[in-house]
């Protein structure tokens, strides 16, 4: 005859008469998890989801060790009932792990409740596992967290994105470590590469300029024939003119020169060499065809990269770099008296990078820097606000991440 089962409000003395190892605990445990194992031709969908709640409701109260045996043998399960999942994904990280990292039944939703009301190990572990989607990923990359983001950086078969990318991309600035790796990512965009610049070291602004400085030779060819279009209208279209600007292969400003002190922008780049004021940067900004913030922000530029992107795309000889080098009071030599190892690095990013390129970079970093500045714009800069932010425009999006630390965020 079978033992009724004791009441609620009996204590294990009660019932049992002595203290050892609840052998029928954990021989039902395993039962329970058999059933929900079973295929679909063994057990129906509401008696797997009923069995799954009892079994829930005694993982609940049971041991760390009864959990991981449970864990572990719903890790092949290719479909895992939701409160199951959810209850053990939200355990310690070791019985987590046991389904993070061998269970593929587990979905998003799993994985974002996981990766939301846990800590920093159980995102680790997601990060790390194949195939994380875009949803998750940016979930991921919310917390900020070094750790997870560089096992997602690694994980080849994770998928980020854009609004994930742009989120490391702010992080890179003060955890530098990452930009190689996010360089690497297949995801990254021009955008992204192009404001990463001005804060990223030697190396990576190299593998920048290297794989993201492209053409717009076939922008050039298909936008050929509207330039005489907006040339008829007057160039009254301000939508037109400005993407029409980064297009075109002309880079100086021609109609600068009659309002310019200057007769040339050789010139205003030779007056310079006696000291950079204010005054001769941004004429040598506005001949170049640049917005003053674009220019400041060359010229403040702590590496010098920016400085070999200017003259070569404006088409200065080499020597125009040592001039605004000289113009900024930068050492020219070592203590040796041989060149000094920035002016070389900058003169070395002078030769290796096309003209066209150079333009396609110097025109994105005035269009994205400038063209959307607005007051409106630079309050929320100021504020850190990204809410006024239109989450559309790039020009937007890349000024609030390349100007930030100019207004002090």
């Amino acid at each position: 005859m079978t033992a009724a089962p004791p009441s609620f409000g009996s204590t294990p003395s009660q019932t049992l008469g002595q203290a050892r190892p609840f052998r029928a605990r954990g021989a039902l445990l395993k039962r329970l998890a058999d059933v929900v194992c079973l295929p679909s031709s063994r057990v129906n969908a509401f008696e797997r989801a009923m069995t799954a709640d009892l079994l829930v409701d005694m993982l609940r109260e049971a041991e760390p060790e009864e959990r991981l045996k449970v864990a572990r043998r719903l890790a092949n399960l290719t479909e895992i009932p939701a409160s199951l999942s959810r209850l053990l994904l939200r355990d310690r990280v070791e019985i987590a792990e046991a389904l993070l990292a061998h269970a593929q039944g587990l979905n998003d939703s799993d994985l974002l409740d996981c990766a939301r009301m846990t800590g920093l190990e159980h995102r680790r572990l997601i990060a790390l596992r194949r195939g994380v989607s875009e949803v998750v990923s940016e979930t991921l990359v919310e917390f900020g967290e070094s750790a997870v983001i560089n096992c997602l950086l690694h994980n080849e078969l994770a998928r980020l994105s854009n609004g994930a990318i742009e989120v490391i991309v702010a992080l890179t600035r003060g955890e530098p470590q990452l930009a190689p790796i996010l360089l690497k990512r297949p995801e990254l965009r021009p955008a992204h590469a192009y404001v990463l610049f001005w804060w990223a070291d030697a190396d990576s602004r190299r593998t920048i300029l290297q794989r993201f400085a492209v053409s717009r030779e076939v922008l050039q060819d298909a936008a050929s024939d509207v330039f005489s279009m907006a040339a008829d209208e007057n160039w009254q279209d301000p939508l037109a003119r400005k993407a029409l600007q980064f297009i075109e292969r002309r880079q100086r400003n021609r109609a600068a020169i009659e309002k310019s002190p200057f007769d040339s922008l050789e010139a205003a780049v030779a007056a310079a060499q006696t000291g950079l004021t204010r005054d001769t940067a941004e004429e040598i900004s506005y001949l170049s065809g640049l917005k003053p913030m674009t220019g400041a922000k060359i010229f403040t530029d702590p590496g010098g990269e920016a400085l070999a992107i200017l003259c070569k795309a404006t088409g200065l000889p080499k020597a125009a770099v040592r001039a605004l080098w000289r113009a900024l009071r930068r050492p020219e030599t070592d203590a040796s008296g041989a060149v000094h190892p920035g002016l070389e690095r900058v003169l070395i990013t002078y030769d290796m990078i096309a003209v066209d390129r150079a333009q396609t970079v110097l025109r994105y970093w005035n269009w994205s820097l400038s063209s959307a500045l607005t007051p409106a714009l630079m309050k929320a800069i100021r504020d850190g606000d990204e809410d006024a932010v239109d989450e559309y425009s790039i020009p937007q999006r890349t000024a609030m991440l390349a100007l930030a630390k100019e207004f002090g965020r």
